[in-house]
């Protein structure tokens, strides 16, 4: 649990120093600050708020779930102070927020891996390539029956779950397997909410579906994760290979996005100083993977010099190529 004695200490000497004059105690803050985005960040951002309530109480800090793309249309019209995504900010959405005015700071906070999983009374499928995921879930080849994609396994239909297409997971999910411009198979069952998929795949033995890491480590006693083969042989989603970058491609940052104009506020800078300062101890009680310390090093760097926008695309709007820790150097 993090200590908000201590961080109190720190946010006073914050506020008096480099807060812009403001000398104001954390209990004296005041203030409404809003966050939307992303289902898959919330349970982090949702525990720094509780905590943050503790050293500000005053300060109402309101937590979103309207999916990644969805909080990035709030964001990018300056409805929200912070955007929750699963994944980084698009060429589009950058556009929207220069159209509007908006600059933003972009913080990651956590890494997640994508599971896709399997009912535990499937007993023939252990790991699955890229290609056959793509068969499964894609418009195109689509495979209908578990012996359509290996003869060795059952004549039995695949029946297929996701998240909701609003979702930075589906989002990140579609580009990895089809492609950004490749369309995902139109008869699936589909949810923004992810126990519902849980529910959906622990209930039928012949049930594939996929979400966060986070969440099949909730429910690892219902759902099995599926090696994935990205090229380089089968590899299980854990800590330890989501970290190493070796768990491909299905491992992703999870960030916050900050607008720079509402870092001027008090209630604002100092809910995300409180945030990046208690992350390490919070992520990890929400179940998901904490930042190497060089790239929380410079994270916290980033949010200190207040740089604005994203390490993610290239000046021209191209994707950025490697890991985070590459991309954070």
């Amino acid at each position: 649990m993090p200590n908000p004695i201590a961080f109190s200490l720190v946010l006073i000497g914050t506020l008096l120093v480099g807060g812009g004059g403001v000398q104001q105690e954390p209990s004296n803050l005041r203030g409404r600050v809003r966050v939307d985005g992303s289902s898959t960040v919330f349970p982090i951002t949702e525990a720094v708020a509780e905590e943050f309530a503790r050293v500000a109480p005053r300060v109402r800090v309101t937590v979103g779930v309207s999916g990644t793309g969805g909080g990035f249309k709030r964001f990018c019209t300056g409805l929200t102070d912070v955007s929750d995504a699963s994944r980084p900010i698009s060429a589009t959405e950058v556009k929207s927020c220069a159209e509007n005015g908006i600059e933003f700071v972009e913080l990651p906070v956590a890494y997640d891996g994508l599971c896709v999983v399997v009912n535990p009374a499937n007993d023939w499928v252990s790991q699955l390539t890229v290609e056959q995921i793509r068969r499964i879930y894609g418009s195109k080849e689509t495979v209908r029956t578990w012996r359509e994609l290996d003869p060795a396994w059952p004549d039995r239909p695949i029946r297929v779950y996701s998240p909701g297409t609003d979702s930075g997971t589906f989002d990140y999910f579609r580009e990895v397997v089809v492609g950004s411009k490749g369309t995902t198979r139109s008869d699936m069952s589909v949810s923004e909410d992810d126990n519902i998929l849980v529910t959906g795949v622990a209930g039928d033995r012949d049930a594939i579906g996929f979400f966060g890491f986070a969440y099949f480590v909730e429910n690892r006693d219902k759902v099995r994760a599926v090696a994935i083969d990205g090229g380089k042989g089968p590899v299980t989603p854990s800590d330890e290979t989501i970290i190493a970058g070796t768990y491909v491609p299905f491992s992703r940052p999870l960030l916050i996005y900050v607008n720079r104009r509402s870092a001027e506020r008090p209630d604002v800078r100092a809910f995300i100083d409180f945030y990046l300062e208690q992350a390490a101890e919070l992520v990890p009680d929400v179940d998901y993977t904490v930042l190497p310390a060089p790239v929380m090093d410079r994270v916290r760097a980033n949010w200190r010099d207040r740089r604005t926008g994203t390490q993610f695309l290239t000046p021209a709007g191209e994707k950025v190529k490697g890991t985070l820790v590459e991309v954070y150097r």
